[in-house]
């Protein structure tokens, strides 16, 4: 184990196991699973999007429960903790009917992905800056994309071969547990140190969910409502193109490969956005990633051809975690003049606005499918949420 702590890589793949466990799987399996579960329990879209919905709430909860200073003790014990967490509730997802109870587990689920994010993180990135590694966390972030393609290939091969909507929950529950026992290996308890809010590697990933603060420069503001628009915009199609693709005839060719594409683009996502952010600076380079998103979006409910919808896909993975970099990235620069507590607090905000975009979009897709029959009215007013957030970020 000793030998597993010197080795950055070896530290940057465990990260990896990590989000991909709790991220790719925990969090974003729901989308694959939801067209079974639509037809074995007859699941009304409204019900279904307020089941996301309350994964996001937890999400964001879990984050800013994450960042609180009075949460002490090792980040490998709550990362390890918040894997557990997210097995446990995948499974659980199997033994119930009941929509309360679906609420209550997707939300726990939600906190656990969060705590996964928020420690694995702080953890893995301060070793690997200490050992003058930080590029490896790109590695660490692939995870993201890794687990959403692995979810895809499990669930479709495992719904081929005739598993129900349960046992697809219970696969999935199992897979995390095995990504948390390479996770436990790969990332040895070495330096189970307390969260330092001053410490630098602890401070850009944990303290990025704090508080409030008092007083915002139309510039801030702008890029505050900017990133709230793309919480929005990208999770209504990142929630139901499995859904779209299995409701459609015509798409139907596409459902076993829509969620792999979405991952398999996400895995370069963040080392290619940071490529174009050095060149056009972050603010454009969100406003771009923002535009090629609202025509992935936008493609996923005009394009009826299974090469254009998968298009669609690519173009969702390949922006949406690299907006989500780009967004903070920008945020803390135009904070820093206010120093670290003024950056924390901008980063607090960003994270509280993308957040409430995710826990409305789902609700209002599933809300106007109830009226209209069809999500293409909630995809294409999410395309132009982006749209917007894409003009309010380069103004």
């Amino acid at each position: 184990m000793k030998a597993l702590s010197r080795d950055p890589a070896t530290l940057a793949i465990g990260g990896l196991c990590a989000l991909a466990a709790a991220m790719g799987i925990g969090r974003f399996v729901y989308t694959p699973i939801l067209p079974f579960m639509t037809e074995g329990l007859n699941l009304p879209a409204d019900e279904a999007g307020l089941i996301a919905a309350a994964n996001f709430l937890g999400y964001l909860s879990g984050a800013l429960a994450g960042a609180s200073r009075f949460l002490s003790g090792s980040p490998r014990m709550w990362f390890l903790g918040g894997l557990l967490v997210s097995a446990l509730t995948s499974a659980a997802m199997a033994l119930t009917t009941a929509l309360f109870a679906f609420l209550a587990i997707r939300f726990l689920s939600g906190v656990a992905s969060a705590f996964v994010l928020v420690f694995s993180t702080t953890l893995i990135l301060e070793r690997l800056n200490a050992a003058g590694r930080g590029g490896l966390s790109a590695l660490h972030f692939a995870g993201v994309g890794c687990g959403i393609a692995f979810s895809a290939i499990l669930v479709a091969s495992l719904a081929h071969a005739g598993t129900d909507w349960r046992g697809l929950w219970l696969a999935s529950g199992a897979a995390t547990f095995v990504l948390l026992v390479l996770a436990a290996f790969l990332v040895p308890g070495k330096d189970t140190s307390l969260l330092n809010p001053s410490n630098e590697a602890t401070t850009s990933a944990v303290n990025s969910y704090e508080t409030t603060i008092s007083y915002l420069e139309p510039g801030l503001v702008r890029l505050i409502l900017a990133y709230g628009l793309f919480g929005f915009g990208y999770v209504i199609t990142a929630t139901f193109v499995s859904t779209i693709a299995r409701t459609t005839p015509a798409l139907q060719p596409a459902e076993p490969f829509v969620w792999l594409t979405v991952g398999l683009f996400a895995v370069p996502s963040i080392y290619i956005w940071n490529k174009v952010s050095n060149s056009l600076g972050a603010r454009r380079a969100f406003a771009l990633a923002s535009v090629i998103e609202a025509a992935g979006v936008a493609l996923t409910v005009i394009g009826q051809a299974p090469s254009v919808f998968l298009l669609g896909a690519a173009l969702l993975g390949g922006t949406f975690m690299g907006m989500t970099a780009l967004g903070l990235m920008e945020g803390r620069r135009l904070a820093s003049a206010g120093g670290p507590e003024a950056i924390r607090r901008m980063l607090a905000i960003l994270t509280a606005s993308f957040g409430i975009g995710q826990v409305i979009g789902p609700w209002f897709a599933g809300y106007l499918h109830n009226l209209t029959g069809s999500f293409d009215g909630a995809s294409l007013a999410a395309a132009v949420a982006l749209l917007v957030a894409a003009a309010l970020a380069v103004r």
